[in-house]
């Protein structure tokens, strides 16, 4: 710090400002620190910043917080892509304290004698201040400090012109004894770092054909899984995961369902990269060419999907790396190379990469990679494992790639201990997966959203309600609803969520004892028939891509920070809303998370979060079902989920005809009275 006013605990800081924090272009970012001074004189603060073109942005004057704490308030709205700088500055208001002091005396009946050397001191600070306000304003400044020099007038007349300047030299005040904390740096990323929907399928199971009369199996190409992408684009869908695309290796290849012993037409697990073809800058055979590649990426840009790679840093065994850099991996007591193990788990088809040996050739060869792939129009990766490579490894890479393209996001899969997922995110993560998968409990899921909503300066969630390893007790057993209700929950409280394909078909069935799927896709091909299901009514497509719909049409959520949840008096439903700041824009939802009996709660909802006081009455439309409700604090809510499991609610000031009140029955404000199965309605 350097100056006189003290300037405390500045946020956004990552680790004390060893590492940038985040944001996104267009995101509004809260500025706060602590800052007081001696005596009774006033004081303001402000953000000064920065742009990554080096502009000096208007500063951002700072207000003080309700709680007496010294905490001062602001936000910043970066335009761009890149690094960012901002400080928080204090400054003594002498404008402030002048028009604090002189009210106090007029108040208390002191005379224009009395208040002699105010007033002639309120005209010399006037004209200071008229140096810095806007051109237009000028003038007024100075004809307020004429006006406390002239003796013909009675005192209020005098004054009043100057205390009428309040507003205008809030936002342009006179400072003194300016002080600056620390500069600190902010890394803004493009928009979809922080809202995106993704989608994950293995391109080899689209359009492939299962083995049958002695015929071998044929996997799926690039080019047959061309024609998955409009429907993935029709539910919604904005970024396209693909597991690793590169060879598999043929030594100690996994079978079907992890088993040792790999059959002839056994097509083996993406994440056992390399072999005799390439590594990973190469792509397997039987999916197509560079070429086809090429044009998959340009077909799926064409209808709105992101193409999104595996980054797994890991070998097979008969991987180029492995005969060329034995000295990457680690060797065992007898002579050989060590296999990946988790206990009692141990995959036989994958060498780890031992980052202590020849650190530098490996950076190289991981940058090579990494770029290589981005220069075929690659920018999201999702790295598999991260928790498990050095972290100064990963802070390296990430930042050395933004360095070549700023606009590149990686996607921590990271399932670990919290303060490791938090640091991933600190050193450079775009996006994280989280534990939402296993968080199914209403008080669970608010204690853990709240958790994340406090580190949204630097980790990003990203939520997940299944993956190819991944199939949860409560889809094995919720059956349809389930599926509803974890959509809703991962799509509406995150700005980012994502499925892997099968979960819109319901599959849920596990191998025995554990939470994956039996016939799991990672050692087998899965085609499915995705026309005839949803022909069928035995897809959830279409509610999925209302779910998206809305969340693109809703700027609310788009955001992390704006999250708040309201109290309910039902242990088995979740209430919660996001209001966008700049738009008004609100959504507030009511989950339930039973999926098996009707659940009827009654909220108590934060009305200021709403964007009204206490006492207003506002209109919830049902974005789901289109009915509408006249709502107030206190609400009735029955959510049937063989029906309708939630309610995603956009909230609007006043009804625009006298119908949209229909929702609350006599006697029982906001009772909520769905709509029942032919479109008529319940009576309560």
């Amino acid at each position: 710090m350097t100056g006189r006013i003290p300037i405390e605990d500045v946020t956004p800081s990552v680790s004390c400002g060893r590492y940038a924090a985040r944001a996104v272009v267009g995101e509004l970012v809260p500025v706060s620190a602590r800052s007081y001074r001696e005596g009774h004189a006033a004081m303001g603060c402000q953000v000064a910043w920065r742009g990554p073109d080096g502009v000096q942005r208007p500063v951002v004057r700072m207000r003080p917080g309700p709680d007496f704490d010294d905490r001062w308030h602001g936000s910043i709205r970066p335009d761009a892509v890149g690094e960012w700088s901002f400080t928080v500055q204090a400054f003594d208001d002498p404008y402030l304290t002048w028009r604090d002091a002189v009210t106090k005396k007029v108040d208390a009946g002191q005379g224009a004698a009395e208040l002699a050397n105010d007033l002639v001191e309120g005209a010399e600070l006037l004209e200071t201040a008229a140096v810095d306000v806007p051109a237009q304003a000028r003038d007024r400044v100075r004809a307020a400090a004429v006006a406390l020099l002239d003796g013909q007038r009675d005192l209020p007349e005098r004054v009043a012109p100057a205390l009428g300047l309040a507003d205008l030299l809030w936002d342009h005040p006179v400072r003194a004894l300016l002080t600056s904390a620390p500069l600190l740096t902010l890394w803004v990323d493009r928009p979809r770092a922080l809202f995106s929907a993704w989608y994950e399928f293995f391109p080899r199971s689209e359009g492939a054909v299962l083995a049958e009369g002695g015929q071998p199996a044929r996997p799926g190409t690039f080019r047959t899984a061309l024609d998955r992408l409009p429907g993935v684009a029709a539910m919604g869908f904005d970024v396209l995961y693909l597991p690793p695309i590169h060879p598999i290796g043929r030594v100690n290849r996994k079978g079907r369902n992890n088993t040792l012993v790999a059959e002839p037409d056994d097509v083996g697990s993406p994440w056992a990269i390399g072999a005799a073809e390439g590594g990973h800058d190469t792509i397997h055979p039987d999916l197509g060419t560079a070429q086809d590649f090429q044009r998959f990426v340009a077909a799926a840009r064409e209808v709105g999907l992101e193409v999104a790679m595996d980054l797994a840093l890991q070998a097979a065994p008969d991987h180029p790396w492995v005969g060329e850099h034995p000295e990457w991996f680690t060797t065992r007591a007898d002579g050989s190379i060590a296999y990946a193990e988790n206990p009692p788990k141990k995959y036989q088809d994958i060498y780890p990469v031992n980052f202590d040996n020849d650190p530098a050739g490996i950076r190289a060869e991981v940058l090579r990679v990494v770029l290589h792939w981005v220069g075929q129009g690659v920018k999201v990766f999702r790295v598999d494992n991260p928790h498990t490579k050095p972290f100064d490894f990963w802070h390296w890479l990430i930042w050395e790639v933004k360095r070549h393209d700023p606009d590149v996001l990686f996607l921590a899969e990271a399932f670990t201990r919290p303060a490791v997922m938090h640091g991933l995110g600190k050193i450079g993560f775009t996006q994280s997966y989280t534990y939402f998968t296993w968080r199914t409990g209403p008080a669970e899921l608010r204690d853990y959203c709240t958790e994340l909503v406090a580190a949204a300066d630097y980790m990003r969630p990203n939520f997940w309600p299944n993956t190819p390893d991944i199939l949860p007790e409560h889809l094995q057993h919720g059956g349809p609803p389930m599926f509803k209700i974890r959509a809703v929950l991962a799509s509406l409280l995150s700005p980012s969520w994502g499925i892997y394909a099968g979960y819109e078909l319901f599959e849920h069935v596990p191998r025995p004892g554990a939470e994956e799927y039996l016939d799991n896709e990672k050692f087998e091909l899965r085609p499915r028939d995705w026309a005839a299901a949803e022909a069928q009514g035995r897809s959830l497509a279409p509610f999925i891509a209302r779910l998206n719909e809305i969340r693109r049409a809703n700027p609310a959520l788009h955001w992390l920070r704006n999250l708040r949840f309201h109290d309910i008096d039902n242990p088995a439903m979740l209430c919660w809303s996001k209001r966008d700041a700049e738009t008004g824009n609100t959504v507030l939802v009511v989950c339930s998370v039973d999926p098996g009996e009707v659940q009827w709660g009654n909220t108590v909802l934060d009305m200021p979060a709403l964007g009204f006081d206490w006492h207003e009455r506002f209109t919830v439309h049902d974005e789901l079902t289109g009915a509408r409700y006249g709502w107030g604090q206190h609400n009735t809510v029955r959510l049937d989920p063989h029906l309708q499991p939630a309610h995603v609610f956009t909230v609007h000031r006043h009804a625009t005809d006298p119908d949209q009140a229909a929702g609350s029955s006599a006697g029982t404000p906001g009772t909520d009275i769905p709509a029942g199965p032919e479109g008529t309605r319940w009576t309560s």
